[in-house]
């Protein structure tokens, strides 16, 4: 006998009960199933993010992936998976364990330019753990007061005019870095202008080729699957290539919108392409400066008259340089910007976030599609991915296979100079 299909009587007259829905799955057809691996994975990340917010991770969840979750499903899973905002995480780490993680965090940072918010941020990227950016800041004036002086604004002020864009991928903005040319690596860059998220950073050979800018100017459209409505760069003979690109893709694949009242490229004096030099400031501050320290720390080692050590030094360095790039280029999407009123366009909120959630800010997703098959063609006619290489393919794999033989596990700023001088003889 079954009494509402969730009870059956045994052998000896009493009931058991059942679970109707054994497999956790809901009438809710976008909402996860119990024990969804994704979702822990996903909340994880969030929080590596900084981002904590119960209802903000309810709508990232639905914007980005789909999932449909509650505010107090999320707390829910959250408490399951041991992730804890920073005030309870305070109350619970011991004091040893919380001073360590700064001042491991500060020792990265020898040039001493992060401010309380972005150690907190770079804290729970690195480990997972959020803490109190008052403790950080009490931590920080204790053991390195100085440096709340370098991280003071040192740039000129120049007079802006606000920002009008529609949305994403309105207009992107693309510049060179030139601060670590002094040491081989100069840098190219692209963040979109409406919030100044940073949508690539390079480092590469020479960033004044107009083939080799180009090269990554189409390598982002054929990431993304399309371009900007319009592309801003500053004047100068290596932009022209991007210029060519810009306005032939924009007239192929969005015959809609017209050159003559809306050009696919626009040149500005470096001084006014205002976003992405705000950018390089942030860069070089939170970044720049430390890889010139860490540099200069193999200088009794590295002899770049030597043509062997020249060319370890060409493939190991711009290896970890990328690497670092690719990490800040993160770091700084996920940054939450101060609230500003004053500001057009969105504040107290982080670039990824924005963008992510683009419409409850009454903005337009405006890239154009493109086919990825056209561009990878171009990409291919102008010189390929040599011309971003430092070496050749084939010195790349024979550095990598004695690189993996070694058995190191991660390159760093602390140990290439250690790796430098393992590699060496065996190169």
């Amino acid at each position: 006998m079954q009494v509402n299909g969730s009870e059956d009587e045994n052998d000896n007259g009493y009931y058991t009960c059942h679970s109707t829905n054994p497999s956790g799955q809901n009438q809710h057809k976008d909402c996860p199933p119990k024990g969804d691996h994704k979702v822990a994975d996903l909340l994880c990340e969030y929080h590596r993010r900084n981002i904590s917010d119960h209802k903000l991770l309810s709508k990232l969840l639905q914007a980005e992936h789909g999932i449909k979750m509650s505010e107090a499903t999320v707390a829910h899973h959250r408490r399951e998976l041991g992730l804890f905002g920073s005030c309870l995480t305070a109350t619970q780490l011991p004091k040893v364990t919380k001073r360590q993680l700064v001042l491991d965090q500060l020792a990265d940072d020898p040039s001493g330019c992060c401010g309380p918010r972005v150690v907190k941020e770079l804290i729970a990227n690195k480990t997972g753990v959020m803490l109190p950016c008052k403790y950080i800041r009490d931590q920080m004036m204790l053991q390195e007061p100085e440096g709340f002086v370098a991280h003071q604004p040192t740039s000129k002020k120049l007079s802006q005019k606000p920002l009008v864009v529609l949305g994403p991928h309105h207009e992107w903005s693309g510049d060179g870095h030139d601060k670590l040319t002094q040491i081989g690596f100069p840098i190219w860059g692209i963040c979109d202008v409406w919030l100044g998220k940073w949508l690539g950073i390079w480092v590469l050979p020479n960033n004044h080729l107009k083939d080799g800018i180009a090269y990554l100017y189409l390598s982002l459209c054929y990431q993304l699957g399309g371009m900007p409505i319009q592309m801003t760069t500053d004047c100068g003979s290596k932009t022209t290539e991007i210029y060519g690109f810009a306005n032939a893709l924009r007239e192929h694949f969005s015959p809609h919108l017209s050159l003559d009242k809306l050009p696919a490229h626009k040149f500005l004096k470096s001084v006014h392409n205002t976003t992405i030099e705000h950018g390089w400031l942030h860069l070089r501050l939170q970044w720049g400066d430390n890889v010139k320290i860490f540099w200069e720390a193999g200088s009794g080692i590295y002899d770049e008259m030597d043509l062997r050590q020249y060319d370890l030094v060409q493939w190991l360095w711009p290896k970890l340089i990328q690497q670092e790039l690719n990490q800040l280029q993160e770091q700084l999407n996920n940054h939450c910007v101060r609230k500003d009123s004053s500001k057009k366009l969105p504040s107290g909120v982080s670039p990824n976030v924005a963008f992510a959630l683009h419409v409850e800010y009454q903005a337009e997703n405006c890239l154009q599609v493109v086919d990825c098959e056209v561009v990878r063609q171009l990409m291919e006619s102008i010189g390929g991915e040599d011309l971003i290489c430092f070496v050749s393919v084939k010195y790349e794999n024979h550095a990598q296979t004695i690189f993996m033989n070694l058995g190191f596990k991660e390159l760093s700023f602390h140990n290439v100079w250690n790796i430098f001088s393992a590699m060496f003889p065996l190169i």
